[in-house]
This record gives structure tokens, C-alpha cells and sequence, in this order.
């Protein structure tokens, strides 16, 4: 006698339910291959194209196109400007430069006009921005406490499976993920998780909790739509072993403070020509052969 097709049904349903793993499962073999990856990505050189701007309405104040040479060390990396072009609104007019500013506000190249010195705000802004999410604390060029994907910045997480979704291409677990205490100014956000690799392919993530209105109301300051998008891929090529690097990373949004200063703040990076680092080394006698 053959069984009726709802049970069959129900059968499959069951038996797909039990070979889904959880997100707990699905993150601690993120956590273990971030780990890795991290330890591996420190041996690779790469460019990292930067264009970061603020804005007033809908007029750029400060703009900077940069490629940095990223160098990896022990502790995190080194940027190396390859190339810049900036522009800063003064007087009604742009100030256009090549360099970076010096802590004076002169510039290095003296062919080029003098920033910062009178308006620093939007120059500061800019800059400021973009170096301190490129390289705080960070092997990858992007701050390592914005995305909670490794072992140790998992712990203070609590993680959901929400679903499958086709990401880049990729057939991703979905998973929502917030702070564990409820009352921390941390992240909250969604992960798409390649269902193969175990590797994060997209990532964002907003604040889990707003500035309190005491604040916002006694110091007139506000950081609405503060959040970040990061997406992973395999380089340099696209196999079973390849190590994956976070590829863009961006952000986008409105600064108020002191009641008068408004701002919308864009940056938008893209990684790009990874290389991996080669040590050479020389071994010479102790003592000199006769």
C-alpha cells in the first residue's frame, strides 16, 4: 500500500527542516572562517579606492577621491596615498589639491592653495570620516567593531535565522542579528551567509538603539540613518580554497549638531589589485669559512 502524498510531503518537510542548520551554527562556522581569514588577509597588499564627501543640502563642501596602497602589519595596517584629488568649498569657491593637508593646513605641494586654515570643519569631517573607518583597529581597511563576525565580536551578539535569499549570485542563509544587552549602543542588522563557503557575501548593519532624545534635545545633536554595507567576495579567484575579501564598503548619513550644523556624510569604498606579500630572506654564515 502506497502512503498517501500529504505524508510523503510532510516526510520531506520534516527531514529538509532537520538537515537545516541554525544560526547558531551557521555563525560559528562564519566566526572560524573570519578568524582564519583575518590571519591569512595580513599577507596581502591591495589598493583602496576611497570617494568621501559632505554635503549641505545639496551642496558638495568637501569632496576627496583617494587610492591608499594598504600594507598589512602586525597589529592592523598602513595606508600609503597613491593619489588625491580633493576639492574644498571656501568663499564660494573650490579650493582644488593633490596632497593632504598638513597639520598647519599647508600643503605639501606649494604650487597648490592653502586648506583648512580658515574653514577646517568640512575638510576635518571628511577626512576624519574616512580614516577612522578605514583603518581603526582594522587588518581589512574597514574597522573591525562595525560588523559582528568574528568569535570574538560574536559573543556579545544574538543571531536569527530569517531565511534563504540569492545574494551576488549566491544561494545566502539570512540571518538578523542584534546586541545581546539590550541597553548597548551597538549594531543591529542582516548577514547573507553563502550556504556553501560559510562566508559572509553581504553585510549591513544600523545603530540598535537612537542617540536618547535628553541628548538630542539638551545638545542638539542627531546622527539619523547611521548605518554601513559591506560585501564580500573570493579573490583573487573564485575556488573552494579562495580567501575572501571584504570588497565595498559604504555609508551614508545626516549629521546635526548644535541645532545649526547639518550635514549628510558619503563614503564609498572599493578594494581592488590584491596582492600577496613575499618575504625574502638571506642566510649567512655565523662564522666565515676559511
Amino acid at each position: 500500500m502506497r502512503p498517501p502524498a500529504a505524508f510523503l510531503f510532510l516526510l520531506l518537510t520534516a527531514a529538509a527542516r532537520a538537515q537545516q542548520p541554525t544560526a547558531a551554527d551557521i555563525m560559528s562556522r562564519v566566526a572560524a572562517n573570519q578568524d582564519r581569514s583575518e590571519a591569512a588577509r595580513t599577507h596581502y597588499l591591495y589598493v583602496q579606492h576611497a570617494h568621501t564627501f559632505s554635503r549641505s543640502g545639496k551642496t558638495i563642501r568637501c569632496e576627496e577621491v583617494t587610492d591608499f596602497r594598504i600594507i598589512p602589519t602586525e597589529k592592523g595596517s598602513e595606508q600609503k596615498l597613491l593619489t588625491l584629488d580633493g576639492r574644498l568649498l571656501y568663499k564660494g569657491k573650490y579650493l582644488h589639491y593633490t596632497q593632504l593637508p598638513t597639520p598647519s593646513g599647508k600643503p605639501k605641494n606649494p604650487d597648490e592653495p592653502a586648506v583648512g586654515n580658515d574653514d577646517p570643519m568640512d575638510l576635518d569631517l571628511v577626512q576624519d570620516m574616512r580614516d577612522n573607518l578605514t583603518t581603526h583597529h582594522s587588518k581589512d581597511g574597514i574597522d573591525a567593531g562595525l560588523f559582528p563576525l568574528t568569535s570574538k565580536i560574536q559573543a556579545d551578539y544574538t543571531y536569527t535565522l530569517a531565511g534563504r535569499a540569492p545574494i551576488n549570485g549566491r544561494d545566502c542563509f539570512h540571518i538578523t542579528f542584534v546586541p545581546r544587552d539590550k541597553d548597548d549602543y551597538g549594531w543591529k542588522g542582516d548577514a547573507w551567509i553563502d550556504t556553501t563557503a560559510f562566508q559572509p557575501v553581504l553585510v549591513h548593519t544600523t545603530m540598535a538603539r537612537n542617540i536618547p532624545f535628553a541628548v538630542r534635545t539638551l545638545l542638539g545633536t542627531s546622527v539619523p540613518g547611521l548605518g554601513f554595507t559591506v560585501t564580500y567576495a573570493p579573490e583573487p579567484a573564485d575556488t573552494s580554497d579562495a580567501l575572501w575579501f571584504p570588497i565595498t564598503f559604504g555609508t551614508e548619513f545626516k549629521l546635526h549638531v548644535l541645532f545649526f550644523f547639518n550635514r549628510t556624510i558619503v563614503l564609498d569604498v572599493r578594494n581592488r589589485d590584491f596582492e600577496q606579500t613575499h618575504v625574502h630572506s638571506t642566510i649567512r654564515d655565523a662564522i666565515p669559512t676559511p
